[in-house]
């Protein structure tokens, strides 16, 4: 039997579990990426289920369907564009009257819906009884009883895929009704529309995808001109020939105030409201209202105005030691994996340039990246487990008190904490702020936060040169001195740069549930394969041209061979540009080697590790024979014999590497969310000279205090 070919969209609020129900549905079959032309995240996956091809695009997260921000725009124009067969709206049935509101929005696009309630046992927890029957027969669509986290439901989601005589039929349930003042200027406006013609669709950054109102329902087009919903607006308005109309759609909004005695879209919005009232009283039937649920119980400990910063604190350390503690076994292992390669490689093969290239380059450089991916896998799946039980969005709130102090909104805090992961989707993030001076500012701080690509270089010299219990102390002062520094930077950017009023924080707060560990697992993997392909890819190919780099020239000025490794490692191409930039790094204890490793760095920052094990593999050739000679020891000797490391040089060197310049793929992100290189640039120089004056205070410091020497 031939398959079908089924395009679901899922809709829902931020919190409903919709990324819970996507895994479900496509398990590890999903593909991660941006939207054409925009940053706004793009995940897509695929389920074969009785003779049914059906790929299930996940909409980003959005509580209505006006053009209020990037989501917004993104999510309505997916559903427009792509014309899914089946839109399936994912709702908190624990906050079913809030969640409704997003229900009858996409009730009005005229597409079969189903309204699939998740989190069901939270509701039933909560004393909240739904008929579920009575629920469908009033919206006039398919209800399904659902909990993501236990995969209940996620068979009858198919089942109604797949079984969904509407697609056929396109019955579309029963329209949204309004106020009869409204129907009577729908009514109106009903034949003002029929030749109406939109020009190019445009995104919130200008990306063209052609659409029409043929693919518009006429009757959801006049309810948002009506609501003046800017984007449509302006598109309808760009067309001379929809002038007209325009006028048209101007005297009904002012018949409709001067009837109402206040705006239409005010009106519209109350009467959605009223409808969704009416149905939840029909449908819902509530326990004890007086009853202490565990989450405010749980919140009065967590966001207590006393206790909430050190618990965020004590959190964030455990976090740390967790990462560096467990993952030392697994990291020694993949060590030693990789130093037996390259000891094998060097006894196996003949002296010349392949052997150097493939033990010094490739071995030296990828294997000392990839040897700290377990610390990379439990960082990412920390975060994952806080983001899931709803932690992080508390985090937000309870730093909020000192994110004002910085002149910052309290939700900038969410894409700050995003930038532990990653600064790419960290920027993404940051397009949740409303006003452009916060979301500007919050973009200024990320790169102070520490990413995942940062933290080979921690594991590197904490395991090299700190005794093991201080590992997760130091790598905890890291990543704090980055949050104190990113909070410094904004109050400063909001004093002389971008001087204005921060603006009230109002965040929803999830309930707290545990996460699933198969989304843990999956959301982990993503962020860990990214990684491995960065390490395959990106540096792979700068390993074997800083190898490159420090193995040629291979023969002096008169073309004789360099009397040793050390000596042609000084006059490589390398080591002539690391001794001209050296006088720059040299007040922070920092010599050539250092330097170019950190230049390289700018790539990605995977790449100083990967450097410094290519550079220090090159210098030390008779050690590559010995049984340590890849391994973290290994390294920490001979960092010490060449270039006079000490505990001190190498936390100054965390630091330099927690502050300096943002990755390529960063700065070219933030040059299209900006749309301008000069914030870029900007980011650039201010990053590079915090780095070099706080590394020169805790180098110097140090000195002086004799500390770490």
């Amino acid at each position: 039997m031939k398959q079908k070919n089924i395009i679901v969209a899922l809709a829902g609020n931020p919190n409903s579990g919709k990324t819970t129900i996507f895994n479900a549905l496509t398990g590890g079959r999903q593909h991660v990426g941006n939207y054409p032309g925009v940053t706004v995240e793009r995940k897509e996956g695929r389920v074969k289920y009785k003779d049914h091809e059906i790929t299930v695009i996940d909409l980003p997260g959005t509580y209505g369907l006006s053009a209020y921000s990037p989501d917004e725009v993104v999510a309505r124009q997916v559903i427009i564009e792509e014309k899914p067969d089946i839109l399936v709206n994912i709702v908190d049935a624990s906050n079913l009257e809030r969640n409704l509101y997003l229900t009858m929005q996409l009730k009005e696009l005229e597409i079969p819906l189903i309204l699939v309630l998740n989190m069901a046992d939270v509701a039933e927890k909560n004393e909240v009884k739904i008929n579920y029957n009575l629920l469908s027969q009033l919206l006039g669509i398919p209800v399904i009883r659902a909990v993501g986290s236990k995969n209940e439901g996620i068979k009858e989601i198919l089942d109604a895929v797949v079984n969904n005589d509407s697609v056929q039929r396109n019955e579309l349930g029963r329209p949204v009704r309004y106020r009869q003042e409204i129907e009577n200027e729908l009514a109106l406006l009903q034949e003002q529309v029929a030749g109406l013609s939109l020009p190019a669709m445009e995104t919130a950054v200008g990306t063209d995808a052609s659409a029409s109102t043929n693919s518009l329902p006429s009757r959801w087009l006049l309810v948002k001109l009506l609501e003046n919903d800017q984007e449509l607006v302006r598109q309808v308005a760009a067309s001379g020939a929809n002038q007209g109309v325009m006028t048209e759609i101007e005297h009904s909004r002012q018949r409709l105030t001067d009837l109402l005695n206040h705006d239409p879209e005010i009106a519209l919005v109350e009467d959605r409201y009223a409808l969704i009232r009416g149905i939840y009283r029909e449908t819902c039937q509530r326990g004890a209202l007086d009853k202490v649920s565990l989450t405010e119980k749980i919140d009065n400990i967590l966001l207590n105005r006393v206790l909430g910063i050190p618990i965020f604190l004590g959190i964030m350390w455990l976090l740390f030691q967790l990462t560096f503690t467990l993952g030392a076994p697994p990291m020694d292992w993949i060590d030693a994996g990789v130093s037996s390669l390259g000891n094998w490689l060097n006894a196996n093969m003949a002296d010349g340039m392949l052997r150097s290239l493939l033990v010094d380059g490739i071995v030296g450089g990828v294997g000392g990246v990839i040897v700290f991916l377990p610390n990379i896998l439990l960082l990412f799946l920390g975060i994952a487990f806080l983001e899931g039980t709803g932690y992080m969005s508390r985090a937000a709130f309870v730093m909020d008190q000192i994110m004002h102090k910085a002149g910052l909104h309290g939700k900038s805090f969410v894409p700050m904490l995003i930038g532990f992961g990653c600064g790419v989707p960290a920027l993404m993030a940051s397009r949740t702020l409303e006003n452009p001076r916060d979301r500007l500012v919050t973009m200024l701080v990320i790169p102070l936060m520490s990413c995942g690509a940062r933290l080979p270089v921690y594991s590197l010299l904490i395991a090299a040169f700190f005794p093991g219990q201080m590992g997760g102390n130091l790598l905890f002062s890291i990543y704090l001195l980055g949050i104190i520094l990113a909070i410094i930077m904004a109050r400063v950017f909001r004093a002389w740069v971008l001087p204005g009023e921060a603006e009230p924080f109002v965040m929803e707060l999830p309930i707290y549930r545990w996460p699933t560990l198969k989304g843990m697992f999956i959301q982990m993997w993503e962020r860990a394969w990214l990684y491995l392909k960065k390490a395959g890819t990106i540096i792979l190919a700068i390993s074997i041209l800083m190898w490159g780099l420090f193995t040629f020239p291979a023969v002096d000025n008169q073309g004789q061979p360099y009397e040793n490794a050390t000596v042609q490692a000084e006059n490589s191409y390398a080591g002539r540009l690391g001794k001209t930039i050296e006088p720059i790094f040299q007040p922070l204890g920092f010599d050539w080697k250092t330097s170019v490793a950190l230049l390289a760095g700018f790539g990605a920052k995977e790449v100083v590790v990967s450097t410094l094990g290519t550079l220090y593999s090159i210098e030390d050739e008779k050690a590559l024979a010995e049984e340590d000679a890849g391994s973290v020891s290994g390294f920490a000797e001979r960092a010490r014999e060449q270039s006079g490391y000490t505990p001190l040089v190498a936390y100054a060197l965390m630091v330099f590497t927690l502050l300096y310049v943002p990755c390529m793929a960063f700065i070219a992100t933030m040059k299209r969310e900006t749309n301008t290189w000069k914030w870029p640039l900007f980011t650039i120089g201010y990053t590079f000279v915090l780095a070099w004056a706080v590394s020169f205070l805790v180098y110097r410091g140090g000195l002086l205090l004799g500390i770490g020497i």
